[in-house]
């Protein structure tokens, strides 16, 4: 119980408008998505007659560093776990681009693709649901190393699966138990070393820590700190809807709305210079510790209801609820303009004012 108040502190405690710092250098591009669109189809009848589909993620694109961790947030639904899904290949795109390594992955065979898989792993949200319960903890970590043959012999893979459970702070002598006797926080932590085992350079966090308790959620994000801050290269894409926690574990946030990229920049920029009228309301629903700061805050509600994926609206998937919507909100969709350094806005609004400024 004490580890875990003292983890929490750490996290807590660190200053409010901190980037994490991470020595990359700016070309050093990993991964690029370009306009990626997933769409579900809707069936109906024996047959499976298509009558409609479900546009999780509709025209996403963004660019990550090598090093960097890419926060990306939005509403339940708004397609941040498709994403992460489409990058990985669990998901087979409907259309659009993936560069990984400055390879395209996203038109690739599954045979093509396999030897890559190790480089791109996943961590899932349940600690309860995405662990095998019918093998053994130290089977469940040490599966990469033997599908991707990493290792050549039972004593370099008994090593090996030793050297990842201590390296997320379990006790090897645990390797033969099952994953119903450990706690939520220790099967996250499996779960994390399994991620781990395949030596990959991505690592795609979906919402990692939403389902444990809070002094749990710290010690898991600041262990995935140190991991980062103990490799070199290491990369994370790590989805959450929680803005305060992707705020301290972030170098760049991207908001998602509807499927789409709505605005893109750094912890700090997004805090204190939300552009986009989505972020703004989202940010305005964050509670602050100080009563006083939170007792004078503006507090924006929006009107109406997130509209369905499988019918969105015309345009601005945004307008139907934006206060600050145009005419021309409703027939042209927005595309992220650069409005300052290493800050994008997708916002007709903001496009127009950025035209008139350069002229």
């Amino acid at each position: 119980m004490n580890e875990a108040r003292a983890t929490e502190t750490r996290l807590v405690g660190r200053p409010q408008d901190a980037e994490v710092s991470v020595a990359v250098p700016a070309n050093d591009v990993i991964l690029k998505v370009e306009d990626l669109r997933m769409y579900f189809p809707i069936t109906r009848g024996l047959l499976k007659r298509k009558v409609g589909e479900v546009k999780a993620v509709d025209g996403v694109s963004f660019t990550i560093r090598r090093g960097e961790t890419l926060g990306l947030v939005g509403e339940s639904g708004c397609g941040k776990t498709t994403v992460g899904r489409c990058i990985s290949r669990i998901y087979q795109p409907t259309d659009g681009r993936i560069w990984f390594e400055h390879r395209e992955i996203s038109k690739l065979a599954e045979k093509e693709f396999r030897p890559l898989r190790r480089h791109i792993a996943v961590i899932f949200q349940d600690p309860y649901g995405s662990l095998d319960p019918r093998q053994t903890a130290g089977s469940i970590v040490g599966e990469p190393l033997e599908i991707h043959k990493m290792v050549r012999s039972k004593a370099e893979y008994r090593e090996r699966v030793a050297g990842l459970f201590a390296k997320v702070g379990l006790d090897p002598a645990l390797m033969s138990r099952y994953p119903h006797e450990f706690s939520g926080g220790q099967r996250q932590r499996i779960g994390i070393a399994r991620a781990l085992a395949g030596d990959p350079s991505l690592i795609i966090c979906d919402e990692p820590v939403s389902a444990l308790d809070v002094s749990i959620q710290a010690q898991i994000i600041n262990l995935l700190m140190d991991l980062k801050e103990g490799s070199s290269g290491l990369t994370y894409i790590f989805i959450a809807h929680d803005l305060s926690v992707v705020k301290h574990i972030s170098d760049r946030i991207a908001v998602m709305y509807l499927g789409r990229v709505v605005e893109i920049t750094t912890p700090a920029e997004l805090y204190s210079n939300p552009i986009h009228p989505y972020t703004r309301a989202l940010l305005s629903a964050v509670c602050v510790p100080d009563p006083d700061i939170e007792a004078t805050r503006e507090r924006i509600v929006l009107e109406g209801e997130v509209p369905s994926p499988v019918n969105p609206p015309s345009g601005c998937t945004f307008h139907a609820r934006c206060p600050e919507a145009t005419p021309a909100c409703k027939t042209t969709v927005p595309k992220l303009t650069m409005v300052a350094e290493d800050h994008e806005v997708a916002c007709l609004r903001v496009a127009e004012a950025a035209v008139k400024e350069e002229q």
